[in-house]
């Protein structure tokens, strides 16, 4: 008893589809797409022309609306600010003074407080006043009672350390994050 063929005939797919003809087609041809009827430029043209006549440019008159309405926003605001804003101006100008009168506990809010109304360089000299009085008076301070001067003298020493190890620490943690975003970024290009 012999194997049984499972040969099967090798059968073109291209020219099967030739052999059957061609389909039937149910809907436009590309020829049909191709030889439409289309209007000429001069058409066209008369055209563009009549919508614009009518109605002129849609987009530019939208754009002509929302103008206005931001333009009418900004003049009710400067309306505000004239009419019934005068108050209020005087309101946070007397606050400005009276922070500038008080003393400030720490440097940094004086200077906000300050910079709105100084100017930059008015502040410096503002510092370099405080400076040398401070510089008077641990003078006066020392020549007067040099027992206790020196105690405050050293108080005051190991406070201005710690504050400069805690800004060489802010600085190296600082370092390090730039330096870590660094390698992260070589790392991706």
């Amino acid at each position: 008893m012999g194997k049984r063929d499972t040969r099967r005939a090798f059968m073109n797919p291209v020219a099967m589809a030739r052999a059957r003809g061609p389909k039937p087609s149910s809907g436009p041809t590309i020829q049909d797409y191709l030889s439409r009827p289309r209007p000429t430029w001069d058409e066209v043209k008369e055209k563009l022309q009549q919508q614009k006549e009518k109605s002129g440019s849609s987009t530019m008159a939208e754009w002509e609306k929302v103008m206005e309405t931001k333009h009418r926003e900004v003049l009710r605001k400067q309306r505000e600010k004239i009419l019934g804003g005068s108050s209020k101006d005087k309101r946070k100008k007397s606050k400005r003074r009276k922070r500038e009168r008080s003393p400030s506990s720490s440097s940094s809010s004086s200077r906000s407080s300050s910079s709105s109304s100084d100017t930059d360089e008015e502040y410096v000299k503002r510092k370099r006043k405080k400076k040398k009085k401070r510089k008077h008076r641990r003078r006066d301070s020392s020549d007067d009672f040099h027992g206790e001067s020196s105690d405050e003298e050293s108080e005051e020493s190991q406070h201005s350390e710690k504050r400069s190890r805690k800004k060489r620490k802010k600085h190296k943690k600082h370092k390090s994050k730039r330096r870590r975003d660094r390698r992260s970024d070589s790392s991706i290009d």
